[in-house]
């Protein structure tokens, strides 16, 4: 049992999210292009280190409040996953007595997080124990509902939220090419990045026109500061409004992403400010809910769901260490087990104009099994599947691709019948790859939504019918994925992804994505684990980009 307690305390340790230290100078980030040494680099990550070893020595002997199942949830998941000595052996008491052993509280507070590198100015418990939502130690609800009520436009604070000195507010316009590309350049140098800081998302300014302009979109939801001395944006943060169904209760969201501070920053605190000001233009419009996601936790997930990876070009994702071969196993062997076959199963094509009805009847009526999905109007399945195809012929963008293409969204027609029976759709982030010699991008896709009449025959999850033609689908995406020469396909553990996952050879990734609502009540949704008699990833049905 020590043995095995130990290596769940190194599981916590090295899941850990440590701080990245800056003195968050203006001057620094008028100079944010320069490119620091590696001496330097060394120096910083030295001072981390020290500093984290601090904090944990200081964490020693403190809080004693009970340890969140989510956490408990998360290390046993990892614990097991990790395929150690004595792994089989962990169970839910003996992680919990090393959570309680080492004192990390200041993890469940969200001072800390597991996983989502560069999230770390969510974290702030202080902030979020002033806002409305569920707080860490609270029960489950006795009814799902809104935690303060709605104002009316007049009662919402009209004013912007004060900014430190030498700082402004800036309503981004998307449509604008160069509004467009600082928040490109935002993003790609200063977003979410792995925890070994080897990979960060490469948003394409076709990516957030997609993203970023639904039907009924707000520009005023689009939140930048600037330098107000040279007009540098220096952080960011959007909005979109989303019809969301939890349960038995459907009312109007922001989705809220895209969260980003410039490195240099890090220390001002913007954060928080950003997130009460992007809520005030929220609540300006009238909407007073909301939906997000962190890599880090804080108050309060309702559902925690894990990425997979399924290998596409095996050869690459070694030489950029994204993954690596395993004992026992050869990378010519790797690639001979990753091989994808040359063409599709099923009789697909890429959705036209003339689909749209039938696959929002089709998704609608999917989307049933879930617990918590979006709501889409015929626009927004118009825009979701059909406007992030690109311009021009397939092969027009590269091999498998068009110009600008940021989603793949296939059906299947029934010769005879000439209905939509099933679809599927994949959206394209690829990550940059930082400080690799050979590879510049790493060509990523995430499985998007998906679905299939065969769900709705009598008794076709109970005899296997249904995983059967799921796994024939998603296998075909992977089929589409590798004609366009991604490297690898991602994918959550929600909607039914859970059942297929490993029969497609995804392999079990180490990030975990947390999902919250704001100003909202309501049980913990099945993610990455079963919750009462839902199964895993039945209670999550929001894909989040």
């Amino acid at each position: 049992m020590a043995s095995q307690s130990s290596r769940i305390e190194e599981i916590i340790d090295t899941t850990q999210e440590h701080p990245s230290e800056s003195d968050g100078s203006d001057s620094e980030v008028d100079n944010a292009e320069q490119v620091p040494s590696t001496s330097q680099n060394k120096k910083k990550k030295k001072k981390k280190k020290s500093k984290a070893a601090r904090a944990l020595a200081a964490l020693r002997g403190g809080d004693k409040s009970e340890i969140p199942q989510e956490l408990v949830d998360r290390v046993l998941e990892q614990v097991k996953s990790d395929g150690a000595a004595g792994s089989e052996e962990a169970n839910e008491e003996l992680v919990r007595q090393a959570l309680e052993q080492m004192k990390i509280m200041d993890v469940v507070k969200g001072k800390a997080g597991l996983g989502g590198h560069n999230n770390k100015d969510l974290g702030a418990h202080k902030f979020w124990a002033t806002q409305p939502v569920p707080q860490l130690g609270e029960g489950p609800p006795l009814d799902d509902g809104y935690i303060e009520p709605s104002k009316p436009s007049e009662e919402v604070r009209q004013e912007a939220y004060p900014l430190p000195k030498d700082f402004e507010w800036s309503t981004l316009d998307i449509n604008d090419p160069k509004q467009n590309k600082e928040v490109y350049d935002l993003l790609s140098l200063n977003y979410v990045e792995d925890e070994d800081a080897s990979f960060r998302f490469n948003y394409s300014a076709e990516f957030l026109q997609w993203a970023l302009k639904p039907p009924g979109y707000f520009k005023e939801w689009h939140v930048g500061v600037r330098v107000s001395s040279n007009k540098k944006l220096v952080a960011f943060i959007s909005g979109v409004p989303i019809t969301l169904r939890v349960r038995g209760k459907v009312f109007t969201a922001s989705e809220i992403n895209y969260l980003c501070i410039h490195k240099k920053l890090r220390s001002k605190r913007l954060a928080p400010v950003l997130i009460k000001e992007v809520t005030r233009q929220c609540h300006l419009k009238g909407i007073f809910q909301a939906i997000y996601t962190a890599g880090v936790v804080i108050p309060t997930p309702i559902s925690v769901c894990r990425y997979y990876h399924r290998a596409l070009n095996v050869s690459k994702l070694l030489d950029v260490g994204f993954t690596f071969v395993p004992r026992n196993m050869t990378a010519a062997r790797m690639i001979r087990m990753n091989k994808v076959p040359d063409s599709t199963t099923l009789s697909l094509r890429p959705i036209e104009e003339r689909d749209v009805v039938a696959v929002a009847e089709l998704f609608t009526q999917y989307m049933r099994r879930f617990d918590m999905v979006p709501v889409m109007s015929l626009e927004d399945v118009r825009h979701q599947f059909l406007s992030g195809q690109g311009t021009g012929k397939i092969g027009d963008g590269g091999e498998g691709r068009r110009v600008g293409q940021v989603t793949w969204t296939y059906v299947v027609e029934n010769p005879e019948t000439h209905k939509i029976t099933d679809f599927f759709s994949i959206y394209y982030l690829p990550s940059s790859i930082i400080n690799s010699p050979k590879h510049e991008t790493l060509e990523a896709g995430y499985l998007y939504y998906y679905a299939t009449t065969v769900a709705f025959q009598e008794g076709a999850e109970e005899d296997g019918r249904l995983k059967k033609q799921l796994q024939t689908l998603i296998g075909d995406a992977l089929v589409i994925a590798n004609q366009a020469k991604l490297d690898v396909f991602n994918a959550l553990t929600l909607m039914d992804n859970v059942s297929i996952l490993k029969d497609l050879k995804f392999g079990v990734g180490d990030g975990f994505l947390n999902f919250y609502l704001y100003n909202w009540r309501t049980s913990k949704l099945a993610g990455m684990s079963d919750e009462g008699d839902v199964k895993a990833g039945r209670g999550v049905g929001v894909v989040m980009l």
